[in-house]
Formats: C-alpha cells, structure tokens, sequence
C-alpha cells in the first residue's frame, strides 16, 4: 500500500511527512539546472549550497516565489525528486497527497500546486491552508467553538488567521516573511556600508544577531562582501540594533496585518484571543523579540510554538488521518 504523506511546500523549505513515521524530509526549495542542456544536477541541500556560487552554465532555482508556484516544471520535477527519495509508492497505489498553501491563493495558483503534485506521482491530492495546519502543529485545538488566532511567518509568506469550529473566520496573507526580511538586510548593508553581500550572507546575519526591538540583543558579527565601489572583497562588523533598523518596515506591515484580522475578528472570539493569546509559529518567529513586539503592538498575549519549523509538516501529518472527510476541491 503506498503511504500517505503530507507536504509543506515552503519557498524556503519542504518538509514532508509520511503516515505513521512522522516528518521524513526537510531540505531546502531549491533546483541546481544547466543551463544549456536544461538537466537537472542537483534538488534540495545539494542545490542550496550552489546558491550564488554558480558558473555561468548553472543556475540555482528556487521554484517556488511568495509562497506561490513560479517555476511549473522545476516544481514537479522537486517534488518528484523528494517523493521518489522516500519510496512511498505501493505496488499498484499512489500516495494521497495533503498540500500546505497561503490563505490567499488563487484558483489558478491553486490548480498549478495541485497538478505539481499529481504529476510528481500522487494519487488523490488535497489542499489545505497554512495557517489552519500549522495551528493544529502547534497544538491549538481549533475545532471548538472557541477563537483561535495564529501568525505563521514563513519563507515566502506571512499568514494570520483566526479560526474557530476547524476553519477560518478571519485571515490576511502577507507576501513579505523571512525572504524579504533577508533582502531588507542586504539593502541596509549596501546603502550604509557600500557592501554588497549575498543572500545567504543575509540569512546568517539575521538568524546570529537579528533582532526587531532596539538594545535586545547585544550582538556582532563580521560581515564580508564586495565593496561597491572599488569592487574588491571588504569587511564590515554589523550589531544588533542595526538589524533592527533593517528589518524595521517589513515588520510593521506584518503588525498592521495582524492588527487588521484582529479589527475584522467576531468580539466573542476577540475576548477568547485576549484570554489565550496569539500563537506565532513558523522560521519567522524564531527572530529575536519578535513576540514581545507583536504583543506590545497588538496588546495580546504573544507566544511562539514550541517546533515552530515543523508545525505545518505535522499539521499536515494529524490531518491525513481525517483525509477522507477532506473534500476533493478542498
């Protein structure tokens, strides 16, 4: 019998989780191709250590942009690549396929996901939003009659929803997460330091000393990249608080968004959020004092959950066992 499995398909990462053994895959969304011959050399870790380090005949690919399908072919040929690596096909069987997506989500984006995943080798495929999965990953019981309101802050994209009876009542997808926090720090680095630095360069960065309340964090760290002007290598030391700086914006739009579900959310399920808080999950909440922002903006009790990397893939993993009740157009 081919196993059931479960999909987060992040622009940053993809986990996946097979029925019965957990999550068994989390690698990075990104696609290594020549070029010239259009084959595929590398998919996943592989691929990402090339990221910006490529001769001009290869080229790494991240399929996937804001959360949304920006390569058809190279996200089929990803998927196939990771469902082959688990061998979770049967004899005669396809696995169903439960797929994590943005709470906005076109039809069209969403028709694209599905036939991916179909043509990468599942059976019946169903799609489920996010913010709900990465909810019941985190342990919220959201299929009481009582508010829940959660902010997942992805690779791609930043989803807040609240949810109540195991749906959505109100909920607002950001294309701006951990990505644009990443180009936010590049662009800081280039305008004040004359350096330009690469996107893994950015993403260290933020995860060693980035934070987004001013004097926090009391960290450096050396920074090297090439010197706009004279085109040679250079070395800045970078502190905390400049990261702040940085990353500023991005996440006052994130706080407006969440604001904004919250104005549109039911009063009764309002003084439910007030007594249980917020739960933030996703790589996002990983960033230092971003729940203490959250909570001093929102004036909500704020938390981050406890494998906040992981809640969608085992979101997705507790709702294959209700996948025939999920509907097909779901």
């Amino acid at each position: 019998m081919a196993k059931d499995i479960g999909i987060d398909l992040g622009t940053a990462n993809v986990l996946i989780n097979v029925k019965g053994k957990g999550i068994v895959l989390n690698e990075p969304s990104v696609v290594a191709i020549d070029t010239q011959s259009g084959r595929v050399l590398a998919v996943g870790s592989e691929a990402y250590k090339m990221v910006g380090r490529t001769p001009s005949n290869i080229r790494a690919i991240r399929p996937l942009k804001d959360g949304v399908i920006a390569d058809f072919d190279m996200t089929e040929q990803m998927l196939s690549y990771f469902i082959k690596k688990l061998n979770v096909k049967g004899f005669m069987s396809k696995p169903n396929i439960l797929i994590c997506c943005p709470t906005n989500t076109t039809d069209i984006e969403r028709k694209a996901i599905r036939q991916a995943a179909e043509k990468s080798g599942g059976g019946n495929v169903y799609l489920e939003e996010e913010p709900k999965v990465a909810a019941i990953g985190a342990g919220l019981d959201i299929f009481q009659p009582q508010g829940n309101m959660v902010i997942d802050i992805g690779g791609g994209t930043s989803d807040i929803a609240v949810l109540s009876l195991g749906d959505i009542v109100c909920a607002s997808s950001l294309r701006s997460a951990g990505d644009r926090l990443n180009q936010d720090i590049v662009n800081f680095v280039k305008k004040n330091y004359g350096l330009l630095i690469g996107e893994h360069t950015a993403e260290s960065i933020k995860i060693e000393i980035g934070s987004v309340i001013r004097g926090h964090r009391h960290e450096e760290t050396e920074v090297r990249g090439r010197d706009v002007v004279t085109g040679l290598p250079k070395t800045i030391v970078l502190h905390s608080d400049e990261t702040v700086d940085a990353m500023n914006d991005t996440v006052e739009s994130m706080i407006a968004a969440a604001h904004d579900v919250l104005s549109d959310t039911p009063p009764e399920l309002a003084s439910d959020i007030i007594d249980c808080g917020i739960v933030m999950t996703g790589g996002g909440a990983l960033l230092d004092g971003i729940s203490e922002r959250f909570a001093e903006a929102l004036t909500v009790p704020v938390m981050v959950a406890e494998t906040p990397l992981d809640d969608v893939a085992v979101g997705s993993g507790l709702l294959l066992d209700h996948i025939e009740q999920l509907s097909k157009d779901k």
